[in-house]
């Protein structure tokens, strides 16, 4: 496991926003999910060094809402992309790459649909994108939806919930349901309730055809929550896009398959 990562603190929109900065070179910003424990010391936990030793800036940031950022006034998922860009803002960047998981890819792409800053894109298992398929394909949808909006805070729940999400379970250690746990309870956990009333992402299918970002979809073979078929929809619906399938892995690809993860998106970004 990757050691702890140290991050500051900047106001955006008046939130107390925390993020983490790696490295030098071309930027590239960091988009975690919305699952509960979600956050850039969590979601990202592997991935930012070697991103940065590649030669890359690497900014990560916690939503509002997640990790140890405020809890915003609006917990719809328009402010979430409202803050983002203020991010983004805020860091004075006049162009960047973005790496986003599950749903912080409706993040990227309605930031790169709207921003010419935004030059590629990887998005890893985004159901909040991606079209609803085949029944069975719904159906494990709408069960994976259940089981994030029911979450209570617990260990022994977040155990469970992390086994589901990760393939490779020799990865789900204690310190890694411990930190995800941490991160799952309190003003997050209102914030998860918060979120449930409030207006949710808007489908993207016509848009996403006029993205002009050239975009590496990677989805894990064992997902268990967005199913391998609506990665190769989505696939279709991308004018200029790579897809990846990765074999043992699951929801998080970016954590069960991490070396590879590294490679592909590292040869991706670069070409």
């Amino acid at each position: 496991m990757a050691k702890q990562l140290d991050g500051k603190y900047m106001e955006v929109d008046g939130l107390r926003t925390f993020y983490l900065k790696a490295g030098s070179g071309y930027p590239l910003i960091l988009i975690h999910g919305a699952s509960p424990g979600a956050c850039s010391l969590v979601s990202w936990k592997l991935n930012i060094e070697p991103l940065a030793a590649a030669g890359f800036a690497v900014y990560a940031f916690d939503q509002p809402g997640f990790g140890t950022t405020d809890n915003p006034p609006d917990f719809s998922a328009d402010y979430r992309v409202k803050h983002a860009k203020l991010f983004i803002d805020k860091m004075k960047l006049d162009h960047c790459h973005m790496i986003a998981n599950s749903q912080g890819a409706y993040i990227a792409a309605r930031i790169a649909l709207e921003d010419q800053r935004v030059e590629r894109l990887v998005f890893t298992a985004t159901g909040t994108l991606a079209p609803k398929g085949s029944a069975p394909s719904e159906a494990l949808a709408r069960e994976h939806a259940k089981e994030l909006s029911e979450y209570f805070p617990s260990l022994e729940n977040m155990r469970a919930m992390t086994m589901r999400t990760l393939f490779n379970k020799d990865l789900v250690t204690e310190e890694l349901v411990q930190l995800r746990y941490a991160a799952s309870t309190g003003k997050n956990f209102v914030a998860q309730q918060k979120r449930r009333e409030a207006s949710g992402p808007k489908p993207l299918p016509e848009e996403l055809r006029n993205l002009k970002a050239k975009t590496l979809l990677l989805w894990g073979k064992n997902d268990s929550g967005v199913a391998l078929e609506r990665g190769f929809l989505l696939f279709q619906l991308l004018p200029d896009a790579e897809l990846h399938i990765f074999d043992k892995c699951g929801h998080w690809v970016q954590w069960d398959q991490a070396s590879r993860f590294h490679g592909v998106v590292v040869d991706f970004l670069r070409s």
